[in-house]
């Protein structure tokens, strides 16, 4: 095996332990020496290839990004179409959820130009794309949009298809009870 072949093994096997690590317990609650732990590695092997934290971030983010994007840009016929496809979207890339929603966006204002200002960019397209002008519109895009970021983040032991044809049934309950 090369160095270049195995500074990417090395890579890689630290994005996955970060992967998991940041579905089970949360960005902020792992620290590099979590990471290294868990790849086997020391804490300065860890930050060598990703240094700050964040940029583990923004790499287990950006495989999700071009989803986004078609997601967004998509032509959905009616509402409908369009939680079909989030809710696809949503547990395909349920590893990182967790990351995006409570530890990346945060309860403060993300930093202008951070990973967390595009991820609460994209949820507020989300939201606008749900949102109505009535009250009982919002309310509903709002649930729809917690019953997808819990429906995943405390379903990582379950197997993706049940992940998906339950929550896709039950936002589809949500948004259109009738």
């Amino acid at each position: 095996m090369t160095a270049v072949d195995h500074g990417a093994d090395t890579r890689t096997r630290i994005l996955a332990a970060a992967r998991q690590l940041f579905a089970e317990r949360g960005y902020a609650a792992t620290s590099l020496a979590d990471i290294a732990a868990e790849v086997g590695l020391t804490k300065t092997a860890v930050a060598y290839h990703f240094h700050p934290k964040d940029r583990l971030a923004a790499e287990l983010l950006a495989p999700a990004a071009d989803d986004m994007l078609a997601l967004l840009g998509g032509d959905f016929p009616d509402r409908r179409a369009f939680v079909t496809a989030l809710v696809a979207f949503v547990v395909r890339h349920r590893t990182v959820t967790r990351l995006v929603m409570e530890d990346v966006v945060g309860p403060d204002d993300p930093a202008p130009g951070s990973p967390g200002e595009a991820i609460r960019s994209f949820r507020d397209e989300i939201f606008a794309r749900f949102s109505g002008p009535g009250d009982t519109d919002r309310v509903r895009a709002w649930a729809v949009m917690g019953a997808l970021q819990w429906g995943v983040v405390q379903t990582m032991d379950l197997p993706e298809d049940l992940v998906h044809d339950t929550l896709l049934h039950s936002t589809l309950a949500i948004w259109d009870p009738a």
